[in-house]
């Protein structure tokens, strides 16, 4: 019978929490306390799964750096994040360590769950910000919500309206836009339609 993670009852460093955590452990670090993450829903990895796929093959179509996803750690001053979905440019390949980012991706994806709602909207949100990710997306896949924020010249995020239809356009990830209702949709879009309409396959 596998074993269920428990959180250090003592704090430790940053150093400490990245050689204390194993693959098979979700977790958080910040200000020296270890947060354990809950187990998502079959909606919540539905979601993440599709958006993994075409952002990863966009990435690797146009050679503009790599995607990872969680629970591979981002480690910013204060805390130690591991989103859902993180996209490390080419600029900022030199910052990604084995185990981890030291520093902030140029976009992340988080999708949001029940229990992540606040922390999600409150502590992350300004930790990303702070930290420089230039692109914030926020998926709520129980409310079939999305919000974009692009981080504008004063170092604050602006949320992004989406264009007509629904459509959403990355800033960062240039040529990429998100139809948010595939978000939803069931059964999901093919990867290859979107590949095509993106202009990645003929």
């Amino acid at each position: 019978m596998a074993m269920i993670a428990q959180a250090p009852t003592k704090k430790m460093s940053l150093d400490e929490f990245l050689q204390w955590l194993d693959e098979d452990t979700h977790a958080e670090w910040v200000e020296g306390e270890v947060l354990l993450m809950s187990p998502v829903s079959f909606e919540h990895q539905d979601v993440a799964r599709f958006l993994l796929r075409i952002l990863s093959e966009f990435v690797d179509a146009k050679g503009e750096g790599v995607v990872c996803y969680e629970p591979f750690q981002m480690r910013l001053a204060n805390s130690s994040r591991s989103p859902d979905i993180l996209f490390v440019s080419n600029a900022n390949l030199h910052r990604l360590k084995e185990t981890y980012l030291d520093g902030a991706a140029d976009l992340v994806v988080e999708v949001i769950s029940p229990e992540s709602r606040a922390r999600d909207r409150g502590e992350k949100f300004y930790e990303y910000e702070g930290a420089g990710v230039r692109e914030y997306w926020l998926i709520d896949p129980e409310r079939k919500q999305a919000e974009f924020y692009q981080m504008a010249e004063d170092g604050v995020y602006r949320t992004v309206l989406m264009a007509s239809q629904g459509v959403y356009h990355s800033r960062v990830l240039e040529g990429l836009w998100l139809q948010v209702e595939w978000l939803w949709q069931q059964p999901k879009p093919l990867i290859v339609d979107i590949l095509r309409h993106w202009g990645v396959l003929p």
